[in-house]
């Protein structure tokens, strides 16, 4: 084994497949052959058969519909969510980058995440063009980009993911206990939070509108960042299984505890949030179903942890149940490679969604 030393951190290349290492281990493995972990591999191919790019989403209905088609409260509802888009995926992006990439030690994983960061910029130049699009005034998209700092419900949103991401921030290794505990928390954040509840509520408010025959092309487009973010949440759960498998010391009480609070601190954030974007209220929407949909969504996340369910709701949501039947494989278990590029039509959802 060879050291190889970067301002003055050590980081271990592994050149034997005899010594047995895990995924958080610390460390920079450069092998790919033999390939320790080959689903994240297949993970990282099927994304790539996946590409789409934001020119395929076609924006000319949905400006009439804004000006003729939806009233006050459905047009504080989009700006809300264009404003909440426009941060969203930078704190994912930030959080890859910062956090994540460099202390999963594993080639082909590092793969995956490096596809990822690509679909996070994408995601970003998604909302960019949706925000000059439906917001044509400079004032007005000043304010969405700025949301963090002015509109109070996507603050408090941006201070629950730095509470529970940036406690790893400076660490360059985790070789402890408490730290990779520490990372887990981060991830499960990252994948049962944010992509997992927060997104899953945008896309909520979407579908929505798009039941009502209203912005297509926000529809079209939040089909591709749905399959997208299907693949990204896909890899982090099997990163935690993996780690839960190698080391099953660090998923004691404590952790698991510090996972159910998380996830109800994440619905009541979330709450907050509804209360604010249905505030003219919004006829087909309530505040009680919202609510009840986001426990709903929340115990789902903590199904694929291997959590019991802390909510016990159900899905409120009939327009949820089932989009445009293409395929009819359970959303939450079937694999990403059911998607390919260049795929017609519309994602499908079934009544586990």
């Amino acid at each position: 084994m060879t050291s190889i030393v970067t301002t003055n951190v050590p980081i271990l290349v592994s050149h034997s497949s005899s010594l047995v290492s895990r995924l958080l281990d610390p460390g920079f493995d450069l092998t790919l052959r033999p390939m320790r972990y080959p689903q994240f591999y297949e993970m990282y191919r099927d994304a790539i058969r996946n590409t789409w790019t934001v020119e395929e989403v076609d924006f000319s209905l949905d400006v009439n519909d804004l000006r003729h088609k939806l009233g006050p409260a459905e047009r504080h509802l989009i700006e809300r969510l264009v404003a909440f888009f426009a941060t969203g995926d930078s704190i994912v992006a930030n959080n890859l980058v910062l956090n994540l990439y460099q202390h999963i030690n594993a080639p082909e994983a590092r793969m995956y995440l490096s596809r990822q960061l690509f679909e996070e910029a994408l995601h970003v130049q998604f909302y960019l063009t949706l925000l000059d699009t439906y917001l044509p005034e400079p004032e007005a998209r000043a304010r969405a980009f700025a949301a963090v700092e002015n509109i109070p419900s996507i603050r408090r949103k941006a201070e629950f993911c730095f509470k529970w991401m940036d406690s790893i921030q400076n660490l360059q290794r985790i070789e402890t206990g408490a730290q990779r505990r520490q990372f887990l928390l981060n991830l499960v954040c990252f994948a049962a939070c944010i992509e997992g509840l927060f997104f899953f509520a945008a896309f909520a408010y979407v579908y929505y509108l798009r039941s009502r025959g209203l912005l297509p092309g926000l529809a079209s487009g939040t089909n591709w960042v749905f399959r997208d973010e299907s693949g990204h949440m896909a890899f982090a759960f099997e990163v935690i299984r993996v780690v839960r498998e190698e080391e099953p010391a660090l998923f004691d009480e404590a952790l698991r505890h510090d996972i159910v609070r998380m996830l109800e601190e994440a619905v009541d954030c979330e709450y907050r949030f509804a209360e604010d974007v249905l505030s003219g209220g919004v006829a087909g929407l309530s505040l009680r179903d919202m609510r009840q949909y986001l426990e709903y969504v929340a115990d789902l996340r903590l199904k694929q942890l291997g959590l019991p369910a802390r909510f016990g709701a159900g899905n409120p949501f009939a327009f949820m149940d089932l989009q445009d039947v293409q395929e009819l494989t359970n959303f939450f278990e079937r694999r990403v490679s059911a998607y390919q590029v260049g795929v017609q039509g519309e994602v499908t959802f079934d009544a586990a969604f």
